[in-house]
């Protein structure tokens, strides 16, 4: 495309540089430009004896420069608020703003070609332009640098007028979804009364546009839509889209149990749900509704990691076979950072999933607080514009024009695989939950709002007027639906029980909800000795033909002489845990910020060819069955922490991970944690097996990178819903990672991941390590159990400080026992190793973490907790209580880490 395929301000100058471009050459100027000259051409020779060639020029520019005007800020002066008045905005469009006049509206411009209407009088562009983006529908578009983006909304949208032309069948099935909605609503409020329900009432023409989504998106090839939303208008989504029983959802106001006795449960107005559809063009199609918390916008990224699962394993890598939809608020999507975060995800190579549909339930008002006080950007999309989204604004009671905007969409989406927002202007009838009083807060708007006519009724009469239905076909889908709820109703009192929907299929199949005893003993997780070689030699060699930055080169010459002496690192040992999980067909997928190479420059997963940005992924290249998908990160941790958690959420069979920059910014994505990871399977009966590698240890680097703050992780330990490991050898990690694979069941692992560690020369393992076995829950002492007086317990690369000053000294009375798990609380293990010591007299917990950070008052309390272990009186050797996790003096870090040695082993050195 030429440079000036469109206008951005209606320069003057550009287009007098344009027409002198079409004088030489007529083909290098757009079709639509060379339209326009050839008419103001002929026009021009009209007017070569009168004179007025200068203000005819002139004129003709003012023209353009009021289409452009439309085009950019037509969205300022649009009929889109049903219940109140919009702010007034300057300058108008008003043509006397634009050099024209009364006079000149019967005069014919060239500039109708520009819209498609070609040469015409002045009121008619004019009106045609109100039409197309002054009613129903604002356009927010002209900010977008991509041109032909530009050109086809343009194109879409001037040519039909913004103005929707549906068939008498179409608009048949348009009211029924809308009286599906309203009839819903209505039947819940007088069922249901004073329960909570957060109503769509003022809203109800989201569903006819969501049907609209997925009925255009269905027959544009897509076969997954996955939706992510809050509470408002739940329940109708899920009737009404999902098509969940009506039956079973009344049963949930019924207050019945759940089939499942170990299932806490969540609010019905936060429960997932997954069915099998079929449009009404006959395609099948998927749908699926996440699980959420009450944490808006958090579920956000959950949906797009869903989806790009599926993209990736179910449809071979075709965006355009799986479209997420996320239903925001108008307050949450202004005012929740993590919808920044996604947004930034949406072209990333390693997040993007081709496009997302936003629809924006608009009701003007959050909770209590005025959407003046919610915002500082016009509109509450305006966050649309960071990554150049097309935003629609409709008019919530208009619902023809809101399905238009819907196909319109979706369109878009499928074409240029972006994001795309529709922000539906509409209102909250009652307050933010059936029980609370709006008055208080917003009594002008909530006196419009009780006299106004539900979108049903406003647009039955709008078809009563086309004569598009009989006077009584609306009466008569009210009655029946009414009667099917009710009866549905009459159902439901008579259930039992609450159905819960299995998610154990597909995917799933073949894995389980964990037993009760499934934490006794982890499986076998070694690999066959010359399998484990061939891969290792095979991962450490770079190809011949390119050339590779020298220290590259020398490290992995390094790793080739680690399998020839036998002593394998940390790096290798997680490598080849990848490694021969995707040998055994596996895909292994890990994202972070600056996971590739990794923060502690370690890993190395991919590296880059000398003086070229060209790259080489070792494990990709040895012949495996799966792969190795890593990714560095941007800088976030919610929105990427959460996406990794979706993505795991939809592949079992695969390894997933997410891993922190240091352990410290994990609670970046605390609400990920807290409300997703921790909780998932307790709340909506969904495992997951992601597993999070936060590095952990105190090595006097200050108090944001030394603490992955265990003690929050221990804190959320109940009813087997995750493990927490903090291996000490690079075997070990190994185990723990594959295990993750190799049980039958999914939960998250929480692994505190050295840094010292990581080159240290006593951290390593050998080959038997990896090749018999499984993951060691407890490693205990090597030392002869006879001469023990002191067990000391600990967790991690604290291990190593301890070892190195009981060898100083030399002391054979401690026995030093590792706990690698540290839930589910190993007791079993515990108990066996302890049984080995009946000569000991003291018992230490032994930590780097002040006292009231770390695993001292879990592991305290796990040990008085069970019959195996409340005999020991546990005594707490390590940093004191403190504010800080850690100082920020590398003098005072040294003497805090010697203080806890010397309390160890000061009574022994002074012995000897």
């Amino acid at each position: 495309m030429d440079k000036f395929s469109f206008l951005g301000n209606g320069d003057v100058v550009a287009m007098e540089e344009l027409f002198q471009q079409y004088l030489k050459d007529n083909n290098s100027v757009e079709a639509d430009w060379r339209h326009f000259f050839a008419g103001f051409e002929f026009a021009r020779k009209n007017y070569e004896d009168s004179g007025e060639i200068p203000q005819n020029v002139k004129k003709e520019f003012d023209v353009l420069n009021l289409v452009n005007a439309y085009r950019s800020r037509g969205h300022l002066f649009t009929q889109t608020n049903p219940v109140r008045e919009r702010r007034k905005y300057t300058p108008t469009l008003d043509i006397e703003n634009f050099g024209l006049s009364q006079s000149d509206l019967e005069t014919v411009f060239q500039a109708g070609t520009q819209i498609g209407i070609g040469a015409a009088k002045l009121k008619d562009i004019i009106a045609h332009l109100d039409q197309t983006y002054c009613q129903s529908i604002g356009a927010e578009y002209m900010y977008i640098r991509t041109p032909e983006v530009i050109k086809w909304l343009q194109e879409k949208m001037e040519s039909s007028r913004n103005t929707p032309k549906f068939s008498i069948d179409e608009k048949k099935v348009i009211l029924n979804k809308l009286n599906q909605a309203v009839v819903f609503e209505n039947f819940l409020h007088t069922k249901f009364v004073g329960q909570k329900r957060f109503s769509l009432e003022g809203a109800e023409t989201a569903i006819p546009a969501l049907d609209a989504v997925c009925e255009k998106g269905a027959d544009l090839g897509i076969r997954d839509f996955v939706i992510g939303m809050a509470h408002r208008g739940r329940l109708n989504v899920l009737a009404n889209i999902l098509n969940k029983t009506y039956k079973d959802i009344f049963t949930e106001f019924e207050g019945r149990p759940s089939e499942d006795s170990v299932f806490d449960g969540d609010v019905k107005y936060h429960m997932g749900y997954s069915s099998d559809q079929k449009s009404n063009n006959g395609k099948q199609v998927h749908l699926s509704l996440t699980p959420n918390p009450s944490h808006l916008e958090a579920v956000d990224p959950v949906v797009e990691g869903i989806a790009r699962a599926k993209i990736d394993t179910l449809h071979g890598g075709d965006f355009n076979k799986v479209c997420p939809i996320l239903i925001h608020g108008d307050a949450a999507l202004a005012g929740q950072g993590i919808v920044y975060e996604v947004l930034q995800m949406s072209q990333l190579d390693g997040f993007k999933t081709g496009g997302t549909i936003h629809l924006v339930i608009n009701n003007q008002v959050g909770f209590t607080t005025n959407y003046l006080d919610a915002r500082s950007s016009t509109y509450c999309t305006d966050v649309a514009k960071t990554v150049l989204s097309p935003v629609f604004h409709v008019n919530g009671d208009d619902v023809e024009a809101l399905v238009y905007v819907a196909r319109l969409a979706m369109e878009f989406r499928q074409t240029f695989n972006r994001d795309v927002f529709i922000d539906v202007l509409c209102y909250r009838k009652y307050g933010h939950n059936e029980g609370d009083e709006p008055r208080f807060t917003q009594p002008l708007l909530y006196k419009a709002i009780a006299s106004h006519p539900n979108p049903r009724e406003i647009y039955i009469k709008q078809l009563q007027a086309e004569g598009s239905i009989a006077a009584d076909l609306a009466k008569e889908m009210e009655t029946s639906f009414k009667n099917l709820l009710q009866e549905k109703l009459d159902e439901a009192k008579q259930t039992e029980k609450a159905k819960i929907t299995s998610f154990l299929e597909g995917q799933w199949k073949g894995l389980k909800m964990a037993d009760a005893d499934a934490f006794d003993k982890s499986p076998e997780t070694a690999v066959d000795k010359k399998a484990f070689l061939e891969i290792a030699k095979k991962t450490v060699e770079l190809p011949k033909d390119k050339k590779f930055f020298n220290k590259i080169q020398k490290l992995f010459d390094d790793r080739a002489a680690m399998i020839a002496n036998d002593n394998y690192d940390w790096a290798m040992g997680e490598l080849m845990a990848y490694a021969t999980l995707m040998n055994e067909g596996h895909n292994v997928r890990f994202s972070g910020q600056d996971v590739e190479r990794g923060t502690f420059s370690h890993r190395h997963a991919i590296v880059k060819v000398e003086d070229s940005e060209d790259e080489y992924t070792p494990l990709n290249n040895f012949g495996a069955k799966g792969t190795l998908s890593i990714y560095n990160s941007l800088l976030s941790e919610y929105g990427v922490l959460g996406f990794e958690f979706g993505y795991a959420m939809s592949t079992p069979s695969a390894l997933t991970i997410w891993e922190a920059q240091f352990g410290d910014f994990f609670n970046g994505a605390q609400i990920i944690i807290d409300q997703f990871i921790t909780s998932a399977e307790a709340k909506w009966r969904r495992m997951n097996g992601l597993v999070m590698l936060l590095p952990h240890g105190y090595e006097g680097m200050g108090p944001e990178h030394s603490s992955a703050r265990m003690e929050r992780f221990l804190q959320q330990c109940a009813g087997n819903n995750m493990q927490v490991v903090n291996c000490t050898t690079p075997a070990n990690q190994f185990h723990a990672l594959r295990r993750q694979i190799k049980r039958d069941f999914r939960k998250p692992l929480i692994c505190f991941t050295p840094k010292k560690l990581l080159r240290y020369p006593a951290c390593v393992s050998s080959l038997k390590d990896f090749t018999t076995g499984g993951f060691m829950e407890v490693i205990d002492d090597t030392v002869a159990a006879k001469s023990v007086k002191k067990v000391v317990f600990c967790s991690g690369k604290v291990y190593y400080d301890l070892s190195e000053a009981r060898e100083k000294a030399g002391s054979d009375e401690v026995a030093i026992v590792r706990l690698e798990q540290l839930y589910p609380f190993p007791v079993k293990q515990l108990k066996a190793t302890l049984d080995k010591y009946k000569g000991a007299t003291e018992y230490i917990w032994a930590q780097e973490e002040p006292e009231n950070m770390g695993a001292w008052a879990y592991v305290m309390r796990m040990f008085s907790k069970y019959s195996e272990t409340e005999n020991i009186k546990l005594k707490y050797i390590g940093r004191a209580e403190n504010a800080s996790p850690a100082t920020g003096f590398s003098k005072s870090h040294a003497e805090q880490q010697q203080g806890i040695l010397d309390k160890i082993f000061v009574k022994q050195l002074v012995k000897n």
